[in-house]
């Protein structure tokens, strides 16, 4: 393992010096990103894995329990994964600018909640998918958060009444081929990785950062990841400071 920066300011100096000295960066995130704007992880102190309800998170998460408890799951869904209010903290903003400056080709991210594209960023691959995309399962009519969010039980679609069912990757569900191999292309053409905000425990979208064949990699995660000792540098802070450039 290279170098673990605790410092933000440091941690700061050394992610700029980094984009500065490559030529096609790619970022892959998880929670700990979104964490920055407000938004509850799943497994930190406060996160929901921590929290009561009648179900376990990862339960109501699943493609089981949305089939067999729909109003349920939908219930939870709407008070715990759906964040409207939420707005782009300074990591989201900066991988903007530096898509836009030519650095970033990429955003590989695990997070469902919109927030890189609310940004500024053009090329997302999102893994799990999003909430602001919700899909009538009968005739593929598309809906916002928010047209969920004003619903009540199970959403049925207003063109021909189906179910909508969020376009999110639940739990027992497969990840869409077409953004996984979009996600290895990119990471796999990047000379510079930056990992922040994840855990690298969920698979298989942990299992990308492999495909990497670049000259550096970068670690963003207050917690130690296990895969820290791949890193050139571990940067041991919150990852809205490292980006504050």
């Amino acid at each position: 393992m290279g170098k673990t920066i605790s410092n933000e300011l440091e941690a700061a100096r050394e992610l700029k010096a980094c984009v500065e000295a490559a030529n096609n960066v790619v970022f892959f995130g998880g929670a700990g990103v979104s964490t920055a704007s407000g938004i509850p992880d799943f497994r930190s102190p406060n996160g929901l894995y921590s929290q009561k309800f009648s179900y376990p998170p990862e339960t109501m998460l699943s493609h089981t329990f949305y089939k067999t408890h729909t109003k349920e799951f939908f219930d939870f869904y709407r008070a715990c994964m759906v964040a409207v209010d939420a707005k782009p903290c300074r990591a989201h903003t900066k991988l903007a600018e530096l898509e836009q400056q030519g650095k970033v080709s990429a955003v590989v991210t695990q997070n469902i909640d919109g927030l890189h594209q609310m940004a500024g960023s053009k090329r997302v691959w999102e893994l799990h998918g999003s909430v602001h995309r919700n899909i009538c399962r009968r005739c593929g009519e598309v809906y916002s958060a928010e047209w969920v969010l004003g619903t009540t039980g199970v959403p049925h679609c207003e063109k021909c009444g189906g179910e909508v069912k969020p376009d999110v990757v639940l739990y027992e569900e497969g990840l869409n081929e077409q953004v996984i191999q979009g996600a290895v292309r990119s990471i796999a053409s990047a000379d510079l990785l930056i990992i922040g905000g994840t855990s690298l425990v969920v698979y298989p979208a942990a299992g990308l950062v492999q495909y990497f064949r670049g000259d550096k990699i970068v670690i963003c995660n207050l917690q130690p990841t296990p895969q820290d000792s791949m890193a050139d540098v571990v940067l041991a802070c919150n990852i809205a400071k490292a980006f504050d450039w």
